[in-house]
């Protein structure tokens, strides 16, 4: 399963986005970043790493 990003809680540290070994995590127009579903190899390495524990499996 793929994670995702609960934009309303993202702070948008960008800490997900440099610890995807995928690089499917992306920046959006306002500093938060999204997870490309498609793309994600559900590692888990972005949920790990979130300080604010907004991502989570789809």
């Amino acid at each position: 399963m793929a994670y995702r990003i609960k934009a309303d809680d993202c702070t948008a540290c960008g800490a997900c986005e440099a610890v995807c070994p995928v690089s499917c995590i992306s920046e959006e127009k306002d500093g938060k970043r999204k997870i490309n579903e498609d793309e994600c190899i559900s590692c888990g390495s972005c949920a790990s790493e979130c300080p604010v524990q907004c991502i989570t499996e789809v």
